[in-house]
């Protein structure tokens, strides 16, 4: 039996270089046996496209509050029902201060805070900004509501620098979530 068979995971993806790891990781939770959709903030789509997400998910990539025929339905409301578990992956410092203050205005946002499935957070930035000490700040309010941080991971990025701030590697993810 799949690891991850029964699961419905919301894979939440925001800005950042490490945006090329979501289509791998949407591919290995599916191999798992977890159904997945995913959804993108404006920034993520300067580094994937919703197509290479769709194509690998399955299922429509969603990207906006304000999409008229997902919105008759309520449909940030459906996602957020519909998920037993949210993903986000890379998660910015940007998109970590937003959750740590109940930001609801873009669709990833909104959704988290909609949602009582479990909220798995991979950050993925600079080693200076992860040792910031508001993103540190943003991190511990994060833990002391219940999610789960993983990572980040130590080595080279992509600014050409080396310390903590890489994004876990998919299959990484995949076994922490399946644990």
């Amino acid at each position: 039996m799949a690891a991850l068979a029964g699961q419905r995971i919301l894979v939440g993806v925001t800005g950042g270089i490490a945006a090329y790891k979501a289509a791998d990781l949407v591919r290995r939770l599916r191999e798992a046996g977890a159904e997945v959709r995913v959804v993108m903030t404006e920034g993520a789509q300067h580094f994937i496209t919703m197509t290479t997400l769709q194509a690998l998910s399955g299922n429509p990539v969603r990207d906006s509050l304000w999409d008229d025929s997902a919105e008759a339905a309520m449909g940030h409301i459906e996602l957020a029902r519909w998920a037993t578990r949210i993903v986000i992956a890379p998660a910015s410092a940007n998109s970590l201060a937003r959750l740590a203050h109940g930001m609801a205005d873009d669709l990833l946002c909104t959704l988290c805070l909609a949602s009582e499935a479990p909220l798995a957070l991979v950050p993925a930035m600079n080693r200076v900004m992860w040792a910031h000490p508001a993103t540190q700040a943003n991190v511990t309010v994060l833990r002391s509501r219940g999610a789960a941080i993983l990572g980040p991971a130590e080595g080279d990025q992509a600014c050409g620098e080396t310390g903590l701030g890489r994004m876990l590697e998919p299959t990484q993810i995949v076994q922490a979530l399946s644990a």
